[in-house]
């Protein structure tokens, strides 16, 4: 699901991140000469960084867990396709039950897979108002 509460949220979490980082991040297209393209949630070119955040709280199903899955090999391809010379990858979430599939500690294949490539599972935290709204759009969206 995807909601004006879900997009507000990640826009935030961003934020969030990048102040803990000291670095700003901003939404960006990118495309190959060849005509590939993807958008990246979040893009910080000094230092090299890309994120994909999701705003959902509670444990993910399966198509979520798909969704997450494919944002990390996202940030493989990107990192490698438009920073050669290397980049930050990071998945961001905000609620650990959401991200605990993808913690080192979870021993699933798709932890080693980050680990292998080198993608960080980064955790912030929403304020109670905004967790809320999130979890109000995830029912409006279940029913």
């Amino acid at each position: 699901g995807d909601s004006a509460e879900q997009r507000k949220a990640e826009t935030v979490m961003l934020e969030l991140l990048g102040t803990e980082l000291g670095i700003h991040f901003s939404k960006q297209r990118l495309k190959t000469e060849g005509g590939a393209a993807t958008e990246i949630d979040g893009v910080c070119s000094d230092p090299p960084t890309l994120v994909e955040a999701w705003a959902h709280q509670g444990s993910p199903k399966s198509a979520q867990k798909q969704k997450v899955t494919s944002d990390a090999f996202k940030l493989v391809w990107a990192a490698a396709a438009f920073y050669p010379r290397g980049a930050r990858k990071i998945l961001l979430f905000s609620d650990p039950a959401a991200a605990k599939q993808w913690q080192p500690e979870a021993r699933s294949w798709m932890a080693v897979a980050l680990i292998h490539f080198g993608i960080e599972v980064r955790l912030v935290e929403l304020s109670p108002t905004l967790r809320d709204e999130v979890v109000a759009a995830q029912l409006r969206q279940t029913r």
